[in-house]
């Protein structure tokens, strides 16, 4: 299907902000749906790039050659758009999102009361923000989406990925503890400045009392603790976007969602498992009384709907293929086929 592309500005006029994107729309027929991609943690472009992939171009151009129209955007201070990212929380991106909605719902050729929000990672958790938010959107997909934040959690989540990169058992527990105890400074230490003290004492108590053969293996280990990432590992973990994080509740979110929601988690992504995050929201959306979603495990998939074999850190480096096509089918059948019944229900 051949497909137009606008490059679109919008505001966010709360924060002051312009943001740039690029809005594809199928030619010669109104869009089916309009898809808002919203992107996962880090500095992305419209692209979300990993390295030469560029995820949402790909993804953007496959849902549009099947008459979604789709709107993709630089985040905010990167690429084109203004702002200050350095200093922005998950709770600034999705008042983000949500100024995209209003552009939206501006665009007359692209049809009334019928966007879709698709969301990666901590994307995915800002999707179901805005969703539990905003009652113009009709759908919701969570790629990956973040959905447990407390500490237990979060360390079980990494524990997962140390496993895949082939960590110790000596190792991931020792790594373990730091970690809980890193994850509870931040949560209890109000002062930056102070947390950031705390933490390179406790890292320098841990380091000097571990073993050596741990401290060699430490280094071998992308996700491990360890004297080559500390520094930036201490900057995320005490930076505002990560302190914002922490205090996120996933679950009231989903609670609060009525609409139709799609979850898609790859059986090997070790950064948002599936094995967690699946039961979580099958209970709570079930507890809430909305029985309009569907739950998707892919098999041999990793935190970037690539075809895998370990999901291990290194791996990814390693994978030519961009988005696996069972990935692109599950989420593009479902999309057009709960868009046509709710153009169906108006």
């Amino acid at each position: 299907m051949i497909y137009r592309q606008e490059e679109v500005t919008f505001t966010n006029t709360a924060a002051d902000i312009i943001l740039a994107g690029t809005l594809t729309i199928p030619d010669n027929q109104k869009p089916i749906a309009t898809v808002l991609l919203i992107a996962g943690h880090g500095p992305h472009t419209r692209g979300t790039a990993q390295g030469p992939r560029k995820r949402f171009f790909l993804l953007a151009d496959h849902l549009t050659k099947n008459g979604l129209a789709v709107l993709r955007y630089d985040k905010r201070g990167i690429g084109q758009s203004t702002g200050n990212y350095d200093i922005a929380t998950s709770r600034d991106f999705a008042d983000d999102a949500l100024a995209a909605i209003e552009y939206l719902k501006t665009r007359t050729d692209l049809g009334e009361n019928n966007i879709c929000v698709v969301g990666h990672s901590e994307g995915g958790m800002i999707a179901t923000m805005i969703a539990a938010e905003s009652k113009d959107i009709s759908l919701v997909v969570s790629m990956a989406g973040v959905v447990q934040l407390d500490t237990k959690g979060l360390v079980l989540q990494d524990e997962l990925q140390m496993r895949a990169d082939g960590a110790s058992k000596e190792l991931i527990t020792r790594d373990n503890i730091i970690r809980t105890q890193f994850y509870t400074i931040v949560r209890q230490q109000p002062h930056a400045d102070t947390a950031q003290q705390q933490l390179h004492e406790i890292f320098q108590q841990y380091w000097k009392q571990l073993p050596e053969e741990l401290k060699v293996e430490s280094n071998d280990v992308t996700s491990a603790f360890n004297e080559n990432n500390i520094d930036s590992f201490i900057d995320l973990f005490n930076g505002a976007w990560f302190r914002y994080f922490l205090t996120c509740k996933p679950e009231k979110f989903l609670a609060r969602i009525k609409i139709p929601l799609l979850a898609l988690y790859g059986d090997k992504d070790w950064i948002v498992s599936s094995k967690i995050a699946l039961p979580i929201i099958d209970r709570v959306l079930r507890a809430a009384g909305n029985n309009d979603y569907t739950l998707i495990e892919l098999p041999d998939l990793n935190h970037s709907f690539q075809q895998c074999v370990t999901g291990s850190s290194e791996e990814y480096e390693t994978l030519k293929e961009s988005l696996a096509p069972e990935f692109l089918s599950a989420l593009t059948e479902w999309i057009v086929r709960k868009s046509n019944k709710q153009c169906m229900k108006l």
